[in-house]
């Protein structure tokens, strides 16, 4: 009696894993980089695809991958996601998205973007309101114009913003354009330093210092974020505050930040992503939504280490000091 019983349950157990393998969608993540902010999107989409109703191991298989901050590697990761005939392909950061576009826009499997802060400068739609291709999906709009009247308030006397940016991400060169126009509203002049690779951030920060810049300001730069450390490192040893695009970034370093919500962000992308793969929206009609609430966070450790008083303006910011 007990092996016909088990022979049932072996047999219902196969029977429920091929009814999955039938209609479970098959969803391949390409994550660029490890950092705090893109681990933050990618648990924010499987959570608003969860909340959809596509849970991972029930109607959803996801095949999450990690480029490791190298192209190359998101170039590969996409085109062996295609030939395995997946559902839907999702780039977190633009390289990723960039990727997953470009290995996908001949066959039109969906592409759902998450992080990417200029989709039509990356190439990957048309439009925000009209993509026309195969992707759509979440922008960062980063609030530069906050971010600048933050960095006023903390250093009343400061006159020059210090950046590193990579030459090839076009989300930071569209930040730098910003920066370079508001910050003269502010009195600051902007002085970068552009890298081709995370191999040359740390002399880029250390070229930063030996200007004298008064403060440095993080993009949402891939290579600079995956190697925060390093410019922290060069800036703490001259006295030099650096600000952040993220409240990860303040939490591990950085004064302060006027910040977007990842999790929030990966979250809408997700069920973006319900809808399209049940059918009942399209990439290329489907609008890019922009995401550019922000809100401030500080860490007061940080300011005390510096001599910097938090001002009165910030002062109910969310406090990340450990």
């Amino acid at each position: 009696m007990k092996k016909i019983v088990v022979l049932l349950l072996c047999a219902l157990l196969c029977a429920s894993s091929a009814a999955l393998a039938e209609t479970a969608k098959t969803v391949g993540i390409i994550q660029f980089a490890t950092h705090p902010s893109l681990d933050n999107c990618t648990a924010g989409f499987l959570a608003g695809l969860a909340e959809a109703g596509y849970v991972e191991g029930d109607t959803l298989k996801v095949d999450l991958q990690n480029a490791m901050a190298d192209m190359g590697n998101s170039d590969l990761q996409a085109k062996v996601m295609v030939s395995n005939g997946y559902d839907m392909l999702v780039g977190v950061a633009t390289p990723a998205a960039m990727s997953a576009y470009a290995a996908t826009r001949e066959q039109g499997i969906p592409v759902v973007f998450v992080a990417v802060s200029d989709a039509v400068a990356s190439g990957i739609v048309l439009s925000n309101e009209e993509p026309g291709a195969n992707a759509t999906g979440v922008s960062d709009v980063l609030n530069l114009e906050a971010q600048v009247r933050m960095i006023r308030a903390f250093l009343p006397e400061a006159t020059t913003i210090g950046v590193i940016y990579t030459t090839s991400e076009p989300n930071s060169l569209t930040h730098l354009d910003k920066l370079n126009a508001i910050a003269p509203g502010f009195g600051f002049a902007v002085e970068a330093v552009g890298v081709n690779s995370a191999a040359e951030v740390a002399a880029a920060a250390a070229t930063l210092v030996a200007k004298g810049v008064d403060c440095i300001n993080n993009f949402t730069d891939n290579n600079v974020v995956e190697n925060l450390a390093l410019v922290l490192h060069a800036a703490d040893g001259a006295g030099i505050p650096v600000f952040g695009s993220e409240v990860e970034q303040v939490v591990n370093g950085c004064l302060a930040a006027q910040g977007i919500d990842y999790v929030a962000l990966g979250r809408v992308a997700g069920l973006m992503a319900a809808e399209i793969l049940a059918g009942n929206a399209a990439p290329q009609t489907m609008p890019v939504a922009l995401i550019d609430e922000s809100t401030p966070a500080i860490n007061s450790a940080v300011a005390a280490r510096l001599g910097i008083v938090v001002p009165e303006a910030y002062a109910d910011a969310e406090d990340v000091a450990k």
